[in-house]
This record gives structure tokens, sequence and C-alpha cells, in this order.
């Protein structure tokens, strides 16, 4: 990878900050298409794009796949996977249970009672990729939080193509305790549970990871429904000083490129040089002979660096600038280190605690803000499954006492009967006086 100074990295980060999927307006055009068929065609729409897209001859009986399935799937799988997957599940729940919200109410002066009312999403789809595309994790990852959060129905889409070829997708499902499927794919499937169909329940949030077509349906349905994110390339930053093994380095950076879109992200902060051609030398090492080395190259190559800062301290602040989806601190302080950084999706602390730790095993959720977003997004979490409601109960007293207050604001906004909602219940319980 190029190293640079920091002083002389501008145009480099520059690039990289911007890189994202670079949209054809035909593919735009045709995903905006597909959800107007879907609205008005229905069931029959998405049948013929199924056939269009996927080649597979959708009816209604082989629309939607039932636990029955599910559980088949299981004898299919190496029981050692099984039992690793359900073991990642009770270590993503563990995580997750800690993000539970609760309804609280508190008493203020007058009698004045106010509170938050936790509500859970009642249904949420969530889209699975295909084929070879599938992940088990993220499946677990968009799944259980919505669980935990206490959504009562989910609704699971994945692509026909591979689904019976590929038992691990069943079986995960299982797992999951998920009680059915629909076998649609694409932005017809985004379209499907955004408008919902005579067969697919329209739903209230639409999470999950997906190719263009469907992150651009995603972003076309937004304010119909929510949804999770827009996910970009996968990105990385490791944040390390000579103290940091430069192999293992070396190979977390590798990790992130490997997804080969093509735009993914893998950035070397460092305050030593030495340090840091030790690192560019593994990543040589690793990379000669593998299968996908051309390809790798060439991403490294384009949206890869190493930045050398005069010290660490400069080195948070280029972790902020970037607002990396993963950020790694390999550093002999990392307290102090930890306590600057205000921008990253999952930080992973110390020499011990690689990136990929937290992708199957660790519990936090792999789904994170990816092209800066982390200065303003969350990784996914219970919390984005439920909805909040304030509670507002006012007394006699309370409103006696700030009725003409709340009046005299509502005029200087000329909104006259705002004020006189209060202001008349203020005169009727007062003209006996």
């Amino acid at each position: 990878m190029e190293i640079l100074k920091y002083a002389d990295a501008d145009t480099r980060l520059l690039k990289i900050l911007q890189r994202n999927f670079e949209i054809d307006e035909t593919i735009s055009a045709q995903v905006k298409e597909i959800i107007a068929g879907i609205k008005s065609g229905r069931n029959k729409a998405l049948m013929e794009y199924t056939k269009r897209f996927d080649h597979f001859n959708l009816t209604l009986e082989n629309m939607m796949v039932t636990k029955d399935y599910f559980k088949e799937c299981l004898s299919k799988v190496p029981s050692s996977l099984i039992t690793i997957l359900k073991e990642a599940k009770d270590n993503i729940t563990g995580y997750h249970n800690n993000q539970i919200l609760k309804t609280w109410e508190k008493e203020f002066a007058h009698g004045v009672r106010l509170g938050q009312k936790i509500t859970p999403i009642q249904k949420v789809g969530v889209y699975v990729p295909g084929g070879k595309a599938f992940y088990p994790s993220t499946m677990l990852m968009n799944i259980i939080p919505a669980q935990i959060a206490g959504v009562e129905e989910i609704i699971v889409v994945t692509p026909p193509g591979n689904f019976y070829e590929n038992p691990l997708l069943g079986a995960t499902l299982e797992i999951c305790g998920i009680e059915k499927a629909y076998l649609i794919g694409g932005a017809q499937a985004i379209a499907a549970l955004a408008f919902g169909t005579e067969s697919v329940p329209k739903v209230n949030k639409i999470v999950g990871p997906g190719n263009i077509y469907v992150s651009l349906a995603k972003r076309e349905v937004f304010g119909y429904v929510d949804i999770d994110m827009i996910a970009g390339p996968s990105e990385i930053v490791v944040l390390a000083d000579d103290s940091a093994n430069p192999e293992w380095v070396a190979l977390d950076l590798l990790s992130q490129s490997e997804h080969r879109t093509g735009f993914e992200s893998s950035i070397l902060v460092t305050d030593s040089s030495g340090f840091a051609e030790e690192v560019n030398r593994y990543i040589d090492k690793h990379l000669t002979g593998n299968e996908h080395e051309a390809m790798i190259r060439t991403i490294l190559q384009r949206y890869g660096a190493i930045i050398i800062v005069d010290s660490m301290n400069e080195g948070a602040e280029v972790v902020n600038l970037i607002a990396p989806e993963h950020l790694e601190i390999i550093v002999k302080d990392e307290k102090a280190i930890l306590d600057k950084i205000k921008n990253a999706g999952a930080i992973f602390i110390g020499p011990y605690s690689s990136e990929s730790v937290g992708d199957y095993w660790a519990g936090p959720n792999h789904v994170l803000p990816t092209g800066g977003t982390a200065k303003f997004f969350s990784p996914l979490g219970v919390y984005d499954f439920c909805k909040k409601s304030s509670l507002i109960y006012y007394t006699k007293e309370a409103l006696l006492l700030h009725a003409k207050k709340i009046n005299t604001l509502a005029l200087e906004e000329d909104l006259f009967f705002h004020g006189k909602a209060v202001l008349q219940r203020y005169e009727d319980l007062t003209q006996d006086q």
C-alpha cells in the first residue's frame, strides 16, 4: 500500500472518503420501475419480476417456505457448525440483552407526570442475500435484536435461486426461530415488504444487506417504511504503534479487502515508519499466490493507505476524520487514545481483538455505519426496533399555573386555537372563583 505522511495525504483521504458505489442511472431507473410495478401489480408483478431476474417460476404455492423445511435443513448441515452457530447466537443475545429500552415515568412539580413509553415495532422485514453472498452471521445480527425488542412478526425474504441448494440458510432460520420465509429477492422483494402484496405482508421496517438493486430500493421506500441504513462497502482503520504485531495488523487490513466489491478501504495509521514498512511486507507476503491476489491488490491500490502521523494524538484526529466502520486500536496506552476517539462504528481494543472477532463471535452487532456515517449513525441494535412515545399527564393545578404562558407563546406563533384550547380550560375552571 502507498505510504504517506499525514500532511501529504489530503488527496488520498479525499478519494477514500468520497468512494462509494458508482450508481448507474439506468439501474436507479430500473429500481423505480420495479417498485412502481409491485405497487400496482402486487403478486402478479412479483411473479413476473422473479421470472425475469431470478429465472424462477414463482407461484402462490412455492412463494412461502415454512418451519418444517427449516427443521429438515438442520440434519443437512454438519452438527459441529450448528453448535458453533448456536454459541454465536448466545453471544449476540447476551450482548443485546443489555440494550433493552424501558418505559419510564417521573413526577414533576404540581403533580405533573412525564415519561416515555417504549413500544416494539410490530412488523419487520429482514432481507437475506442468497447463494454465495449468504452470511449466517449477518442473519443472526439482524434477527436477534428485533426478537429481543419484542417485534411481533419478522418477515424474512431471500432470493429463490439457491435457497434449496444451501441448507445452511434454512438451518439458520430454524436456529433463529423464524416461522416462515418468502422466496423473493432483489428490488421487488423490498417493494413487496414496503407496500405489501396479496401474499407478502406490509412491514414497518426493513433491515438486511443486499446488492446495489436492494440498496437503491431501500433508499426509494424510506419514508413509507423505516430502514436500517444504506450500507456501503466495508472499511477498516488500524491505529497502531510499533508495539503491535505487524503481521497481525497486515492480516486485519486484508480481511476487509477480500469482500471484493472493489470499493473496500483498508487504512493503517501509525507513528512509526519502520512499522509501516513491516506491515507492507507482510501484506505482500500473504497476498502473493492468493486466489484473489489481483483483485485485492487493485482494491488496496485504489482505497488503501498507510498514513504516518507525528503522534498517536494526531492519529486519533485522522480516525475521527475518516469515521471508520471498524477501528482497531493497538497502542501502548489504549485508554488515553480511546478517550480521544469520537467517530467509529465498532472499536476493537488491543492486539487480540481482531475485527473478525466482532464479525462472528463477540456479540456486538456487525451491522455498522460506513462511508463516514459513524459521525452520526450507530450500530444496529435493539433500540432500532423500538418506537418511543412521550407521556404527558398534566394536573388541574399545573394547567391553571401555566395556561396563560402557553397561550402567549401560541399567539406569538399566530396559532390562536392552540392558545384557546388551554385558555378555555383556564377560564372555565376559574369562572366561579
